[in-house]
């Protein structure tokens, strides 16, 4: 990792541009990997978002480093260069699951993985921020990773946690209206998961703040 011009690096096709990143997919050292490059946002003032930018970039490179000391599920980082808002990962050889879910035969047991990925991140003390089923993959033998650390952050607060669960539920129901009762197995998953610490919600905890921001969605909209 380095803040030097970026060296071996063969961009290929653009994967995703979106109003925070432009996604593209290419060979690092012969490798296939993903250039993530943060857009400047317009609207804020230079030195805000230079700052911000920043701040989200290392955020983003030093939770990835984290999660893949741990062996969690996600892609590991090649390259990060702070003044560009540039980073490039490793490409994993998976689909989003937002693709896939509605045509899955094993949904119920894919389901429940789900609910055990989003538990290890949590006992590993990080949020994701942004959990849909976008970004989620799922790989042809049915193994489950997740992308984007964008907006996660380390040591969360249980209003977070409770808010990741919030938000998947939330694109169940936009993106995958068909499933039955998703949300339940996903928590039986999550449940199921032993282990943690004093530094880290316990599960049960995680979920009854998840049924509480549910209660205040629903009597606010």
């Amino acid at each position: 990792m380095c803040d030097a011009e970026i060296p071996i690096w063969n961009p290929g096709e653009i994967i995703h541009e979106g109003a925070e990143a432009t996604v593209t997919e290419g060979k690092w050292f012969g490798k296939s990997a993903i250039s993530k490059v943060r857009r400047k946002r317009g609207y804020r003032y230079p030195e805000l978002d230079e700052k911000l930018t920043k701040k989200r970039i290392a955020a983003e490179s030093r939770i990835l480093f984290r999660l893949r000391k741990q062996s969690f599920p996600c892609p590991s980082i090649f390259y990060v260069n702070n003044n560009t808002s540039h980073i490039i990962m490793s490409k994993i050889i998976a689909t989003p699951l937002y693709e896939q879910l509605n045509k899955l035969k094993s949904v119920e047991s894919v389901l429940e993985k789900i609910g055990k990925i989003i538990r290890r991140l949590h006992l590993l003390n990080i949020s994701h921020g942004d959990l849909t089923t976008h970004n989620i993959l799922i790989s042809p033998s049915e193994n489950l990773f997740m992308i984007d650390f964008g907006l996660s952050k380390i040591s969360p607060e249980l209003e977070h946690l409770g808010l990741d669960l919030q938000v998947l539920s939330e694109c169940l129901t936009a993106s995958h209206a068909k499933l039955t009762n998703p949300m339940e197995t996903i928590i039986r998953g999550y449940l199921s998961v032993e282990g943690g610490n004093e530094e880290v919600e316990s599960a049960r905890n995680v979920i009854n703040r998840f049924e509480e921001i549910q209660g205040r969605v629903r009597y606010h909209g």
